[in-house]
């Protein structure tokens, strides 16, 4: 699917769903007029709606991942066809920016978003240079102060002239994300820009990794996918039609350099080792690109003009016949250079990719709701007829077995449900499970490397004793005992709930030998023997550290928590990535296991119906688009927000600081510990000790772990309730409106019947023709999906 071709699909839909709302009006106040109305109508109408709204507002999302330098700001500046975002020798991307389009002639503004306030700041309103100039400045600002406002991301609203001429892609939205190894240059929280960019990888419709052509083959692509995709192997492989890599900057080649094209074959190769099966690249020139852009728009300045001359112009000069070199004007060549700057093949591409799949999903689910409801239309009118046609008395008598009928269907329903909060118990168990994991691994490796100190420091004692060492040995993790699940879906669903966790915490390890560094931070106290530190060896506990200052001590707390806080915390983000992925795919399967078991339910009414009434009847398809699921990671956003939020609050009205409950375990704070210095005075010796006790230190981290685990375990569990308590009720809700609307139907009849049967050819024609009218949307709608049904993804 081109996206010429998503944009008529778009259009068209939007068209038909548009008419056929104002069909439903049209049909709805008739009834008023007559003195009737009918909820069910009203139902249906509240569906187009939602369909058609989610058609409009639907998000397409490309993140875009780089190593410093790749030229990242310049190649999303290409194609959003302004120089807007800016580009540094140092890191210059500090948190998630969002690039969101905005439609030509409104006014672009940068907007910065900050924890705890629902609102974003606006900092400028303006053109693309004064949003540049002003973004730089406050990300140096926040580089340089360490973020004391908690910004949490960017946005820029700028119109992205690579979909302009797009309706069907307003919500299109290019996310930057600090790349790895812009992670340890900013004086920033890491972690929090770790967890930024795998948010982003899990919830874009493409990623776009941009490479360095000049050092592709240098550490960068080693810093870029170590922590992003090296243990990720199960998401590259199941992603990789969305995953594409861009060679940035290839016009720095020169004529002693390799062939771009033998250059992307190496690069090849080294992608295939990282795990990517089949690596899509492009070769790009990303300022050539952008140049050429603004030439075209006539928005270049002149020093953009004079850059343009004289970097590219030359590759388009030609010679006259006494050989004299003839440059042509800069807006002559703009076109071509654009084409050979390989950024419109990338965003066609890109654009092409997102239609193809995402944009194909939004399209068929939307027809879908749609063609939903105009058959319930059609259902309705089906009805009416027939109970007009029939017997008063007999359609009292149907109408009573219908209600019996129908109570039945609901008694079933709430079966579903009591089997589905069992499968959602399940679920928690899993998350609680893998949560639980991360605890135990995470201290047991923290409580080891403090034993490796005290042995260490008992092995060069002048006396070494037995010492009782900290260190216990991990409980084995077993499979969480569910018991007797009762009910089809838990026996169906059990197969395919996993053991959250299992084999997590073989991958945690600290990014450096505790001792290592100890002994690099403190060398007088960690490399001489014990003797030279302790004249008392009689005394000697290896767990306690005698200190001559007390800088000397605090320099050692300091070395503990720069090691040990940031290596819990970023393994966290890994089990977390690894437990929203899993939580996902679970949710879907019992989120189709509900409608299996709503749909089987709502069949047999159907059914029933169909054959009393003697008339066709269309199934009610119980359907669960994905516009109306968020996702976990929407979840957890919205409860960190709301905690945020909450906490603050508190804050003002009490005038003093909560403590946080870190519920998220946010930031390398929340496993930083601050353990009090004993000082001792010993007055035969005349000198002062400064005592650091290893032992209270690794009971206190193992408490920050203990504290962080039960708010993690709060939020996920909530998200997780929340999420398929959503989903049933979805599904209820679709079989209620079903059976409420033709109750209301077979009401609205009988009580038309008492007082209009004289009119009923009348009524009769009127519905007839109704149909007649119906049946041209009922007909648009099936055109449409065979239409979609031709340019289905291939998976």
């Amino acid at each position: 699917m081109s996206s010429q071709e998503f944009q008529a699909a778009y259009t068209s839909i939007d068209s038909t769903g548009t008419f056929l709302l104002k069909y439903l009006k049209e049909f709805r106040d008739g009834l008023r007029i007559q003195g009737e109305e009918s909820q069910g109508l009203q139902s249906i109408e509240d569906e187009i709606n939602k369909a058609l709204k989610a058609l409009q507002d639907q998000k397409y999302q490309v993140a875009v991942i780089a190593a410093m330098k790749a030229g990242k700001s310049t190649f999303l500046n290409s194609i959003i066809g302004a120089d807007v975002l800016a580009s540094e020798t140092a890191a210059c991307t500090i948190c998630r920016t969002d690039v969101r389009h905005i439609k030509p002639g409104e006014t672009p503004k940068l907007l910065e978003y900050r924890e705890g306030e629902r609102k974003p700041v606006i900092l400028v309103e303006g053109d693309a240079g004064e949003i540049q100039q002003k973004f730089l400045l406050r990300t140096r600002e926040i580089r340089e102060k360490g973020n004391p406002d908690n910004t949490t991301r960017f946005e820029i609203e700028h119109p992205i002239e690579a979909i302009s001429e797009l309706s069907s892609l307003t919500g299109f939205t290019l996310v930057d994300t600090p790349g790895p190894n812009e992670w340890e240059s900013a004086n920033f929280n890491i972690n929090a820009l770790k967890q930024t960019a795998l948010e982003a990888l899990r919830t874009c419709n493409a990623i776009l990794f941009v490479l360095n052509y000049a050092s592709y083959k240098d550490n960068a692509i080693a810093d870029l996918f170590k922590d992003v995709v090296e243990n990720r192997k199960d998401f590259i492989a199941e992603n990789t039609g969305k995953i594409y890599f861009i060679l940035n900057k290839v016009d720095q080649k020169t004529e002693r350099d390799k062939e771009i094209a033998d250059v992307i074959k190496d690069l090849e190769r080294e992608l295939v080792g990282f795990g990517f099966c089949n690596p899509v690249i492009y070769p790009a020139s990303s300022r050539q690109g952008l140049l050429a852009k603004l030439i075209q728009q006539e928005k270049a300045t002149e020093s953009e003009i004079k850059d343009f001359k004289k970097f590219f112009s030359a590759r388009y000069a030609t010679e006259d016949e006494e050989g004299n070199q003839i440059i042509p004007a800069p807006r002559k060549i703009a076109p071509q250079a654009l084409a050979d700057s390989g950024i419109l093949t990338i965003q066609e591409t890109v654009i092409q990719r997102i239609t193809q799949n995402s944009g194909w999903n939004l399209l068929s689910e939307v027809v879908a709701e749609i063609d939903k409801a105009a058959k319930a239309i059609e259902d309705t009118l089906n009805t009416e007829i027939k109970g007009w046609e029939m017997g008063i008395e007999s359609l009292k008598q149907k109408v009573e077995d219908y209600r019996i009928r129908s109570e039945n269907a609901r008694y079933k329903v709430k079966s579903v449900e009591k089997a589905v909060e069992q499968q959602k118990q399940i679920l928690i168990q899993g998350f609680s499970q893998g949560i639980n994991t991360f605890a135990d691994e995470a201290k047991a490796q923290i409580t080891s490397e403090i034993d490796k100190i005290a042995k260490s420091r008992s092995a060069n004692s002048p006396k070494p004793k037995k010492n009782q060492f900290l260190a216990q040995q991990l409980p084995k993790v077993e499979k969480i005992g569910f018991g007797q699940i009762v009910g089809e879906i838990g026996e169906a669903l059990l197969g395919v709930i996993p053991v959250f966790g299992q084999g997590l915490g073989k991958a945690f390890k600290l990014t450096t030998s505790l001792w290592d560094k100890l002994s690099e931070t403190v060398p007088d106290t960690f490399n001489g023997s014990v003797s030279e530190q302790d004249d008392k060896p009689e005394k000697f506990d290896p767990y306690i550290i005698r200190c001559k200052t007390q800088t000397e001590a605090q320099k050692i707390l300091k070395t503990i928590n720069d090691v040990c806080a940031p290596s819990i915390e970023s393994w966290w983000i890994d089990t977390q990535d690894g437990l929203v992925r899993e939580g996902t795919s679970i949710r879907e399967q019992l989120a189709e296991k509900i409608q299996e078991d709503i749909q089987k339910i709502s069949d047999e009414l159907s059914n029933y119906l169909g054959d009393t009434l003697q008339v066709r009847l269309n199934i009610n398809p119980i359907q669960f688009p994905s516009f109306d699921f968020s996702g976990i990671d929407a979840g957890i956003q919205h409860q960190v927000e709301v905690f945020t939020r909450t906490e603050k609050i508190t804050e003002v009205k009490k005038k003093s600081r909560k403590k946080k409950s870190n519920s998220l375990c946010k930031g390398d704070k929340s496993y930083t510990v601050d353990v009090p210095i004993e000082k001792t005075i010993e007055v035969q010796d005349r000198r002062t000790v400064y005592q650091v006790d290893l032992r209270q230190t690794v009971e206190q981290i193992k408490q920050k772990i203990d504290d962080n685990v039960s708010g993690s375990q709060l939020l996920l569990v909530r998200v997780i309730e929340q999420q398929v308590s959503t989903d049933f009720k979805s599904a209820e809700r679709q079989i209620n409106d079903y059976i409420n609307r033709f109750q209301n139907d077979f009401d609205r009849v009988l009580k038309e019947r008492k007082t209009k049967e004289s009119e009923a050819p009348k009524i009769l024609a009127k519905l007839e023709a109704n149909k007649i009218k119906l049946n041209e949307y009922l007909s648009e709608l099936n055109s449409i999906r065979q239409s979609l049904d031709s340019w289905k993804p291939v998976k």
